[in-house]
């Protein structure tokens, strides 16, 4: 399998400023000083291996979108995806661009919550609009249909849901009950949030996948800790919402629903996952901050852990092989 990052930020879309891509440039070419920086390959170099991430690229400001590649791309024409955020839209001119409009695929959406950050992009993604493909959209909660349809009335948006091409399909997941597709294995967890929330472990070809955002953990609740553990038993990656450091977390943003990097740090510790991906990240944080993030989280699971864990942080476009 093959996880694909459209979306990695939380709550709402943001962009670059102004001031941020002023500061990237102020700092790449003052590292730049004494350098002989007089041809391209050297340009290349200098900036492929010697500027951080997080001022050579950027972590992104889509919000909550996944797609896992779980079957060949060159043969299927069945897609994953995980939340309809704002990061599905380029997913869907990706497909579209690959495909064409003359080559009907299915989607099969995965859906967390039906927070608006979570289903905002699904307006905007051009497969909805072709008739011919087809897209299930699958979830734990009652209102799962309602909530799509809402967000595309008159008073909200031009185009009606009714008005949309492509076929639509709703289908009611109950958690635990595991659902499969053309041998990929997909169960969903209850999770502490605001109207709920479901993570999803998905599993294929001896991989596992979790996705595990939006999701509050009580660290004095034993029996709930232990839940988690077992759920994301032996991972090969974890997809986790990592928004609040530990301390905001527990206390002046304890009860939002969201957790933290040191708590996803010791749940796969736990689970003897191999990797964990920092995931929908808090939108005030800019691409610095969220790398600092990074590095302190790649620290503690360092000094605290027994076996190897590989850390990373999801950035828009970000591929990661299991």
């Amino acid at each position: 399998m093959k996880a694909r990052i459209w979306g990695a930020r939380g709550s709402l879309p943001v962009a670059l400023t102004h001031k941020q891509i002023r500061a990237k440039l102020v700092t790449a070419l003052e590292g730049a000083i004494g350098r002989g920086l007089d041809d391209s390959a050297k340009i290349a170099d200098y900036i492929d291996n010697h500027l951080g991430f997080e001022v050579r690229g950027t972590f992104g400001g889509h919000s909550s979108c996944v797609e896992v590649e779980a079957w060949d791309p060159d043969t299927t024409q069945e897609h994953v995806i995980l939340d309809m955020g704002s990061g599905v839209r380029p997913l869907g001119g990706s497909k579209l661009a690959k495909y064409g409009p003359g080559k009907p695929q299915t989607y099969h959406v995965f859906m967390s919550h039906l927070h608006w950050d979570h289903i905002m992009g699904f307006p905007f993604f051009t497969p909805a609009y072709i008739p011919g493909n087809r897209i299930v959209i699958h979830g734990c909660h009652a209102e799962l249909e309602r909530a799509f349809r809402r967000q595309q009335e008159a008073i909200s948006f031009p185009v009606t849901f009714d008005q949309l091409g492509a076929k639509i399909e709703f289908r009611q997941m109950e958690p635990g009950v595991p659902v499969e597709i053309n041998g990929l294995r997909v169960t969903a967890k209850l999770q502490l949030h605001a109207g709920d929330s479901y993570g999803y472990r998905l599993e294929h070809g001896g991989q596992t996948l979790i996705y595990s955002t939006d999701s509050e953990h009580k660290l004095e609740d034993e029996a709930e800790r232990q839940a988690f553990v077992d759920f994301f038993r032996d991972a090969d990656l974890v997809i986790f919402d990592a928004m609040y450091s530990l301390a905001d977390a527990i206390s002046v943003k304890a009860d939002w629903g969201h957790s933290s990097n040191v708590v996803g740090v010791e749940l796969c510790q736990l689970a003897r996952a191999r990797r964990l991906c920092l995931f929908h990240h808090e939108p005030i944080y800019d691409d610095a901050q969220i790398a600092r993030v990074l590095a302190e989280t790649r620290r503690y699971a360092e000094i605290t852990g027994e076996a190897p864990l590989e850390v990373l942080a999801a950035y828009d476009g970000m591929e990661i092989d299991l």
